[in-house]
């Protein structure tokens, strides 16, 4: 399904997004949210092939409120000093409160294109915990949570995702990269507890030899033989948590 650019009105502005069409209507909505590097075609890619397996899913830009910014090569962005200050700018200024909010118009939008059954959410990267964010944040419309990759989910900040698992409705399944500084053992066994404690229908599954980013097919680590494991446990917990 080609790409549909749209602009989603916000309190702070205007988020540029994709939105990419399920050919069989009727079926749910997804949000993506990116990775450290922006909206690019790589992530267009993934949203094609995942609104392939009939969801219509939606690609929002985090980093609007910044303006013009990149573009990145994810290979190499964060080898250079420049670009690598660039990026810590736009990840530290756009906090997970700013897309916690945003998740909310996000839906919003969704249902302004004609979908209104229940929504997932993935996200890569700096993005997992967003997604989780967001399940906690709307747990009456978000039926399904997952992340890959992604980083602090279990931290001592006070946004860290595990504080909310009381409020976590939805499903979640997180896989992790075998060796991640971002998201280490001990962050892995406190997510854990707090959606058991929660009682939340969770998993979480440790990718043994992966790399962090190892999903996003231009990313330097990336593994062709991981990604598509990811996939088929995406296509499955989707498949049952938004049916």
């Amino acid at each position: 399904m080609a790409k549909q650019d749209i602009s989603i009105k916000t309190p702070n502005g205007i988020c540029k997004a994709g939105l990419f069409r399920s050919a069989r209507p009727g079926k749910a909505g997804v949000i993506l949210y990116m990775d450290a590097f922006g909206p690019r075609p790589a992530l267009d890619g993934m949203a094609e092939r995942l609104s392939g397996e009939g969801y219509s899913v939606l690609v929002p830009d985090l980093f609007y409120r910044a303006g013009a910014y990149g573009p990145f090569d994810a290979k190499t962005a964060f080898s250079d000093e420049k670009t690598k200050a660039e990026l810590m700018g736009l990840i530290g200024g756009t906090t997970q409160d700013m897309t916690i909010a945003d998740s909310g118009v996000f839906i919003e939008a969704l249902a302004g294109e004609g979908i209104t059954g229940p929504i997932g959410t993935v996200g890569y990267c700096m993005g997992g915990a967003r997604a989780l964010n967001a399940a906690a944040a709307y747990p009456d419309r978000i039926a399904a949570a997952a992340s890959f990759h992604g980083g602090n989910l279990a931290s001592d900040a006070a946004d860290s995702p595990h504080h909310k698992a009381a409020s976590i409705k939805a499903r979640v399944y997180v896989g992790t990269a075998g060796v991640d500084r971002s998201f280490p053992p001990e962050q892995s066994a406190r997510l854990a507890e707090a959606l058991r404690a929660a009682e939340v229908d969770h998993v979480l599954e440790n990718y043994v030899g992966m790399a962090h980013g190892w999903c996003v097919p231009d990313h330097g680590v990336h593994d062709k033989a991981g990604a598509e494991r990811h996939w088929r446990r995406l296509a499955t917990f989707f498949g049952e948590a938004l049916a």
